[in-house]
């Protein structure tokens, strides 16, 4: 797991290799630690992760920006509820 901040309210996380449920428990524990408003860009290679990201935003209040897949990689836009 890699954490970056590039800017101080965007910030990315790297579960590549992780599967189920790890990502979104690292995804939650990010974003505990991140102000309201923030974006966490998350990178996971676990299809699953598709629709746990998507639920894990609706059960918690957060909202997924985007999501996309390239070459394998999943990345998930999520902004911090406020």
């Amino acid at each position: 797991m890699t954490i970056v901040n590039d800017r101080p309210t965007d910030h990315k996380l790297d579960v590549c290799g992780l599967a189920c449920p790890l990502p979104i428990l690292k995804a939650k524990k990010a974003i505990k630690g991140l102000p309201s408003g923030s974006l966490l860009t998350v990178l996971a290679t676990d299809p699953s992760s598709v629709n746990d990201f998507k639920t894990f935003c609706e059960l918690t209040g957060h909202r997924l920006e985007t999501h996309s897949e390239r070459t394998g990689i999943f990345r998930f836009q999520i902004r911090v509820k406020a």
